[in-house]
């Protein structure tokens, strides 16, 4: 499968975005509304994935769609039936863009038969891009993407998105029992934890309680910098619900606690 052009659209499709969420960016006129779930959308949020579906909608008019605010609006299934899908998450960190925080980014994905063979990540006020096809590997604004080398988990660094999270997932007790075990813990957040894996600078991320645009662009890129992607439970794939990084020498490791933990 040559991904390519396909690579190259993505990263147009990126372009776009790009311009439209930075403008709105710190904007006093950003209009801020609560969806049904209780998460915050923005008019920026809205407007990215309307644009990146229309021009989907007209240069990839064979391929499926599935968008976090579209499928919030109508109710779509997550999973589509389609051959050829591309995942979109507008704005990745939608708390921090409110708040004027500059760790966001767009996602964009394209899974084949349900698997995620390319991704990008485009974090536009951090002046930064990730991405990553099948068989092309891994690379960001800053070079070719590698993770680390570290296989113990006493030596690893493990990053989340917040405790709430987790003890919402009645999952505390895993995150804890992790801490126990790594090096040291932060906090870095949302898609920032996972592009940080395949650069080699963490050695594990993880959070319950995702959507699939959550975590479909993640997983070439971690996969093709050579680390590992699955569910916390160690199924592969984005369709699980939650999502588990690392640099592949400590993922089994990892699973092992969790599993000793939620037992």
């Amino acid at each position: 499968m040559d991904l390519s052009a396909d690579l190259d659209f993505a990263r147009s499709l990126a372009d776009t975005a790009d311009a439209i969420s930075l403008e709105r960016f710190r904007a006093a006129d950003l209009h801020v509304s609560t969806k049904a779930d209780s998460t915050h959308v923005t008019d920026a949020d809205q407007a990215v994935e309307r644009a990146l579906r229309e021009r989907l909608a007209a240069e990839r008019p064979d391929d499926a769609f599935l968008g976090e605010e579209t499928t919030a609006d109508t109710g779509a299934d997550a999973v589509s039936e389609g051959h050829r899908q591309w995942v979109v998450d507008p704005i990745d960190g939608t708390a921090n863009y409110l708040r004027g925080v500059p760790v966001w980014a767009t996602l964009i994905a394209l899974a084949v038969d349900g698997r995620p063979v390319l991704g990008v990540v485009s974090a536009p006020a951090l002046g930064k891009r990730w991405w990553a096809a099948e068989g092309l590997g891994a690379h960001s604004t800053d070079g070719p993407l590698r993770v680390s080398g570290i296989a113990e988990l006493a030596d690893a660094s493990l990053s989340y998105n917040s405790i709430q999270q987790w003890d919402e997932d009645d999952r505390l007790d895993a995150l804890v029992a992790l801490s126990r075990k790594v090096w040291r813990t932060r906090a870095y957040g949302d898609m920032w934890s996972y592009v940080l894996v395949a650069e080699g600078v963490l050695d594990v991320a993880g959070e319950p309680d995702l959507k699939p645009w959550d975590i479909a662009a993640l997983v070439p890129i971690v996969e093709e910098a050579g680390g590992r992607f699955t569910s916390l439970d160690g199924d592969p794939g984005p369709w699980h619900g939650s999502a588990l990084a690392t640099n592949g020498l400590v993922h089994d490791a990892v699973v092992e606690v969790i599993r000793r933990s939620d037992a």
